[in-house]
């Protein structure tokens, strides 16, 4: 696997930590900024937001760029974002720093995927992806816990100047690594070829997959701590290594995911991966009161849900060939999409109690299956009404 591919990964650590720390930041930042509870929380929606517009937005807007310039200019717009945040007293400010810094964020991974997968080769798309996606899921096992430590010893704005810091190497590997023109970058396309390349059924297919596992994995995920306290009556002192016993393994799952991307007739391990995630969620909603179950399935589920989430980014980078800049746009989009949505309806079934987003979850896996369904039954049936072809 090419260098840049892992330098890449750094910095999306850098991203993936500071889309997911404000969950053990929210009491402190609303202390320290004078706001509600409530305000400080959504912080975290502003994220999100940013991020669903920003990947197709700024993908069309630096389209005639070369990667590195866009990876840099991204780069550096997340850092610049994230020193504000550390050295602002105004509520506004830092919610304006989250939005640009999501819209960088998501600019940045939609390059990155498409620059991954081109120097990797169309052979190893699905393990550079991996690679690079591995970033998020050690951001989940190390970064959070990390930036959560940091806010408690040193207050909130700690976490921001530790991402400001790590974003410091990674644009530092960029200009070292990342070619200024690469030999076989594609020729400038036109927007609307490219936002033509969106109409492909396939392509939506596998974009509306994503972001159903996605909403599935995050909804489940932004409410594991209550599964924990409440359901399985654990100390508040094991939801940190329940969530690391997830985050480890997402770890595991990006790996899978990735090379089973990569291997020829891979539908049908994507399919039994598919029907593994339903049942598991089922699984957890049911056995959420056994602690030793619980744990043992958060790891599974840990492992199920980025296996498939990643081979479905792959296969969304490979569907959308023919838009070189807006390919990664359109994976990244569609994930967070799913991200968005999912901890929203889970939070909305909570009053039907705390195993109602393991429920949720299970629907939503439920629905993604149905869909994949049903389009392969649809297409053999027009097979079987066209006739082999002569």
């Amino acid at each position: 696997m090419p260098v840049v591919v892992y330098l890449l990964a750094l910095a999306v650590f850098a991203q993936g930590t500071s889309e997911f720390m404000l969950a053990g930041l929210v009491p402190e930042i609303a202390a320290g900024l004078s706001v509600s509870v409530a305000a400080a929380g959504s912080l975290t929606s502003a994220y999100a937001v940013g991020m669903v517009v920003g990947a197709p937005a700024m993908a069309l807007l630096i389209r005639r760029w070369s990667p590195r310039s866009a990876l840099l200019a991204f780069l550096s717009a997340f850092l610049v974002a994230h020193v504000v945040a550390a050295t602002t007293g105004s509520y506004g400010v830092l919610v304006a720093t989250r939005v640009v810094a999501a819209v960088a964020n998501a600019g940045f991974l939609a390059v990155a995927l498409g620059t991954a997968a081109a120097v990797a080769g169309p052979r190893n798309t699905g393990r550079a992806i991996s690679v690079l996606l591995g970033g998020v899921t050690v951001a989940c096992i190390a970064g959070v816990p990390g930036g959560a430590l940091l806010g408690q010893l040193w207050g909130w704005r700690a976490p921001f100047w530790a991402v400001a810091v790590v974003c410091g190497p990674a644009l530092a590997a960029i200009v070292r690594a990342v070619p200024r023109a690469p030999a076989e970058q594609p020729a400038p396309t036109g927007a609307r070829a490219e936002l033509a390349v969106l109409r492909r059924p396939r392509l939506r297919l596998v974009l509306l997959l994503g972001a159903l596992v996605n909403a599935a994995t995050f909804g489940a995920f932004t409410y594991l701590a209550p599964v924990v306290t409440e359901i399985a009556r654990l100390g508040d002192g094991w939801v940190p290594p329940a969530l690391a016993l997830f985050g480890l393994g997402s770890f595991a799952g990006v790996t899978i995911g990735g090379r089973l991307a990569d291997r020829p007739g891979s539908r049908r391990a994507l399919a039994a991966l598919t029907t593994g995630l339903l049942a598991g969620w089922v699984l957890t909603a049911l056995l959420a009161h056994r602690p030793p179950v619980l744990l043992a399935l958060l790891a599974v589920q840990g492992t199920l849900s980025f296996a498939v989430g990643s081979a479905l980014i792959a296969r969304a980078v490979r569907a959308a060939t023919g838009a070189p800049r807006l390919a990664g746009a359109y994976a990244t989009a569609a994930m967070n999409a799913g991200a968005a949505a999912g901890p929203w309806l889970a939070g909305a079934a909570l009053t039907a109690g705390h195993r109602a987003p393991l429920w949720v979850s299970a629907a939503l896996v439920t629905a993604a299956a149905a869909v994949a369904g049903l389009r392969r039954l649809v297409r053999a049936r027009v097979v079987e009404v066209a006739g082999p072809t002569p």
